[in-house]
């Protein structure tokens, strides 16, 4: 069953902005899909978890409703968002043209020292997530969770070195749901070897600064998600 897992938070001024940032990150953590209906969220018990009262968790999830996270069905509760196929489709769609962006922008804007940092970390990740065997080209991941975030954060990371900050925050607004599907589906049908080949490919090209073909296999990474989906994905119906 899906859970929320908070921790209890100290009092401070920006008491309303950390709750608000605890409650968003343990939904994007929440494995909503796995369940036939999604976890109800009890204002109550995620005030208990936190140690702070209900007013701070009901203006954040008053925002978080906003922002197309949760859904607050009338005398049956707040509710975790989960799209449907169609929908999700489309989000990574979207989220394909605004990454293909990003890494043009990226080969154009970044700093030698930020690309090879980006490198760096990566490999780092690699090394402790996996376990390569003959080849790098065939990878065995061992830690799934890990390496699911991980692979979120390499993502994170073209948007943010791209240097444009309009299609940061347009991509934000995309970017919870798409935590979620990744993380969803990255221990499926092999795909998480799939991606470290892609990704050490990726950041070949940004690297390089071969600016179209970092372009296209950022785009065609991001679209086979989309395909997997439409495929595979039968619970999104």
């Amino acid at each position: 069953m899906a859970t929320v897992n908070l921790a209890p938070l100290e009092s401070s001024s920006g008491l309303k902005t950390r709750v608000y940032a605890a409650l968003r990150e343990a939904i994007l953590s929440m494995d909503i899909y796995s369940e036939a209906e999604p976890p109800r969220l009890d204002e109550r018990k995620l005030a208990d978890k936190l140690g702070v009262s209900r007013t701070p968790v009901r203006e954040a999830l008053s925002r978080l409703e906003q922002e197309g996270l949760v859904r607050n069905i009338p005398r049956r509760g707040c509710f975790p968002v989960r799209k449907s196929k169609k929908e999700i489709v489309e989000i990574i769609q979207v989220w394909a043209a605004l990454e293909s962006m990003a890494a043009r922008l990226v080969t154009l804007n970044a700093s030698d020292r930020d690309l090879q940092n980006f490198r760096t970390h990566w490999e780092d990740q690699v090394k402790s997530t996996t376990r390569l065997d003959d080849t790098v080209a065939s990878p065995t991941v061992v830690s799934i969770d890990e390496y699911s975030e991980s692979n979120i954060h390499f993502h994170q990371q073209i948007m943010s070195l791209a240097g444009n900050q309009v299609l940061l925050a347009t991509a934000e607004s995309l970017f919870a749901h798409m935590h979620t599907i990744r993380s969803a589906t990255i221990h499926q049908r092999n795909r998480s070897t799939r991606s470290i080949i892609d990704h050490g490919l990726i950041i070949d090209s940004l690297v390089a600064r071969r600016t179209d073909v970092a372009e296209q296999l950022v785009r065609e990474h991001a679209l086979e998600l989309a395909d997997h989906v439409n495929a595979h994905i039968d619970y999104l119906d």
